[in-house]
């Protein structure tokens, strides 16, 4: 119970956000952080140097009002017509299929043909490749005949496939005397041909116009389907208006090849020109068909009504029309006129908008006040004689018809003046061109820069993400809060880690190096605190039952073996008799550290084929011997449960100032419990930023459950960084012996 407060505290501590910590594991990742930075960097002035330049062709068309035509009567009829459309609509109709289809046709848009160029490199060197004669060919780099290096194309008038091999990659390959071949793409053959012959088999027409490539040379052909390629052409064609009802709008394409940008956006705008002057001529066609089919019928009436006018004077003697009557006549042939005028309006009106448009309704309502006072001078009529009247009739059928048919007949002749030079309300105002000095795309400052964030970014992510997922201590008060105290810390040493590759290689020990750094390097700061530590257990060993000291560890990989022989070596040196036993039985090394064999050890001792004689070996450090771990046996741990075992401790702590006992991690095997119950002292090595504070407090609680009493820890391989304690906090760090000559 006594643990469970300073591990709840530790817990509340760790939940926390510590900046400053944030901050340290940062700095800690410096290299990490620049090296991803630089990669990046790198990578995107790379790209940017590669990556093939985009260049934009732009274009400005103007929408103008349609005007009002000088011709008597047309007026009313381009009112009749409609206004002017929005820039929006003409927007939408220049980007139509009708006139990007058109235009994919005519350019051949839908066969899209490029080079084989080398991975990576290819496009960029065909780019930068200057012919100095029209034609000519870049060199092959390093006899790569296949690819293309730079001024080699093909011209397709013609490419008809089936339509499984729509918008399936074809490869066409240059042969000799402007000959090539197609092929499918599963490589098989499927047209042979030349330039300027139209070739065909197995469903395939090909047409090839021009090529200019040495034999061999690839190319990648597809032939995609017309309506995918009028909607990419859709989407890739930029059009807006400048400026908020000013009618002009610009136009824009963007494409890898300038030319091939002018000749979209240059087909386009023709094509949307062409179109609106065919559109504003059909509606003045329209109009003038309507009135050709009516003038025989008028021209017919017009005839029968002078025909009865005729027979009708004849028979009366030619009775004249008297001034009143004639009064009345010129009225009622007004109204008559302006009412057919308006009836073959309302026709018109009826093909173009429903009977409840305002200008319909409108109209119906003229003709009503014309009907009425065409009612009244009826009224005025009936009182006339019955000769006048009807005179007057005929008369008036006559006038009425007369100025109808001249007035369609002048109206005719306006309409087919006015579709012969309709010339449409839309013009181009600056064709298309594209400034090659600078293309759009890529920006190479923004990609440079952006990807050099991205690293730092990446870097910056990893460091923390590492940060998170390490849970392993390193900090030693955390240790002390779970009850353990912390006998040393010893900082990570270089020189120790390059002993140890050389040690757990697979050289032969006779020609390995020493494998104690206490040796090799006995002024290196981890021996320093491993001489605190001997100090430490000096005073520790007069409260112990006896003189033997068991190191172990929570897991492996700790550090407990070099712990162990080097702390065996720095007590030998300081003139006591130091004997070292291995009992990890299983993956002990020791032997390796000291050049010895790894048979006639520990496991022969205890199994009693030799004795303690023949187990212990002198090492190169004067006062120290060691037991190594012999072959490795089935049953360790019974081995060390025999009482052969306790024998030979029994023994040998009689004939040493020290025994040091290295076993096996508590966590992995029970060796180290067994071993723990003969010893009077007990440490556990534990590593920095490697074992967490839960693994740490298991096996605490594992020698707890096996009745052994740790004495303390030791915290292996401490680094110095910004984000743990030991940044600037331990002044052994960096204080070494040292001559100030």
């Amino acid at each position: 119970m006594q643990n469970n407060t300073p591990t709840t505290a530790a817990q509340h501590d760790s939940d926390e956000i510590d900046l400053l910590a944030l901050l340290g594991a940062l700095i800690d990742g410096k290299w990490v952080i620049a090296g991803f930075t630089v990669c990046f960097a790198v990578i995107g002035v790379v790209y940017a140097l590669l990556a093939t330049p985009i260049y934009q062709a732009n274009a400005l068309i103007q929408i103008e009002e349609k005007s009002g035509n000088t011709l008597s009567g047309l007026g009313e009829l381009s009112d009749m017509l409609g206004s002017t459309p929005e820039a929006v609509t003409e927007i939408e109709l220049l980007k139509s299929r009708a006139v990007i289809g058109q235009a994919v046709e005519n350019l051949k848009l839908d066969i899209i043909v490029e080079p084989n160029y080398f991975p990576i490199i290819g496009r960029w060197m065909a780019r930068r490749y200057e012919p100095e004669t029209k034609g000519e060919i870049a060199s092959p780099l390093l006899g790569f005949d296949s690819f293309a290096w730079g001024g080699e194309n093909v011209d397709i008038f013609q490419l008809d496939v089936p339509s499984s091999y729509l918008s399936k990659p074809l490869e066409l390959v240059a042969g000799e005397n402007n000959t090539y071949t197609l092929y499918n793409d599963e490589g098989e053959a499927v047209l042979q041909g030349a330039v300027g012959e139209q070739v065909s088999s197995s469903g395939f027409t090909m047409q090839v116009k021009a090529l200019n490539a040495r034999p061999e040379t690839r190319f990648d052909v597809i032939k995609q389907r017309k309506l995918n390629t009028i909607i990419d052409y859709q989407q890739q064609l930029g059009a807006s208006e400048r400026g908020k009802d000013s009618g002009i709008i610009s136009l824009s394409m963007q494409h890898e090849s300038p030319q091939y940008a002018i000749s979209i956006l240059d087909e386009v705008s023709r094509l949307y020109v062409r179109q609106n002057v065919e559109r504003n001529s059909a509606e003045a066609a329209q109009s003038l068909e309507f009135l050709r089919e009516q003038l025989p019928q008028v021209r017919k009436e017009l005839e029968r009504y002078e025909q009865a006018l005729n027979e009708y004077q004849t028979s009366t003697k030619s009775v004249d029309i008297t001034i009143e009557t004639q009064a009345i006549l010129d009225q009622i042939v007004e109204l008559d006129t302006l009412i057919s005028e308006q009836n073959l309006k309302r026709a018109e009106m009826e093909r173009r908008f429903t009977r409840q448009h305002p200008s319909y309704q409108a109209l119906l309502d003229q003709m009503e006040q014309l009907k009425r006072q065409k009612a009244e001078l009826t009224s005025k009529v009936e009182s006339l004689p019955a000769t006048q009247q009807e005179l007057l009739r005929l008369t008036r059928d006559v006038a009425v018809t007369t100025e109808v048919y001249t007035t369609m007949l002048n109206s005719t002749q306006e309409l087919d003046v006015l579709r012969a030079g309709t010339v449409g309300n839309v013009r181009v105002i600056d064709t298309a061109d594209v400034n090659v000095e600078e293309p759009v795309k890529p920006k190479k400052a923004l990609i440079a820069i952006i990807a050099t964030l991205l690293g730092g970014f990446i870097g910056v992510a990893l460091v923390l993400l590492r940060k998170a997922l390490n849970r392993g201590v390193e900090d030693p008060d955390v240790i002390e809060q779970l009850g353990l105290p912390v006998y040393a810390t010893i900082p990570f040493s270089r020189d120790q880690e390059v002993v140890e590759g050389g040690v757990k290689s697979r050289r032969p020990a006779t020609t390995a190096t020493s494998g104690l750094l206490a040796v090799t390097n006995p002024a290196d700061l981890a021996i320093e605190a491993l001489r605190s530590l001997r100090t430490s257990l000096h005073f520790a060993r007069l409260e112990a039952k006896n003189n033997i000291l068991m190191i172990s560890g929570p897991s492996p990989g700790v550090g407990k073996s070099f712990v162990s022989a080097n702390l065996g070596a720095i007590m030998a040196q300081a003139g006591q008799r130091v004997l070292l036993i291995d009992a990890d039985m299983r993956k002990g090394y020791l032997n390796k550290l000291f050049k010895l064999p790894a048979e006639n050890g520990l496991s022969e001792l205890l199994a009693t084929r030799i004795t303690s004689k023949d187990a212990i070996y002198q090492t190169e450090v004067e006062g120290l011997q060691v037991v190594p771990r012999g072959q490795i046996p089935p049953n360790p741990s019974e081995l060390l449960m025999h009482a052969n075992f306790t024998s030979f401790l029994d023994n040998v702590k009689d004939e040493y100032d020290i025994v040091i006992v290295d076993t096996p991690p508590i966590l992995a095997v029970t060796d180290a419990a067994i071993v723990g119950r003969h010893v009077g002292m007990s440490l556990i090595v534990t590593r920095f930023a490697v074992n967490a504070a839960k693994e740490i407090e298991v096996a605490m609680r594992r020698f707890e459950q096996n009745d052994i009493q740790l004495k303390g820890a030791i915290f292996n391989a401490v680094e110095k960084k910004a984000s743990s304690y030991g940044y600037g906090n331990y002044g052994y760090y960096n204080y070494e012996y040292k001559s100030d000559k």
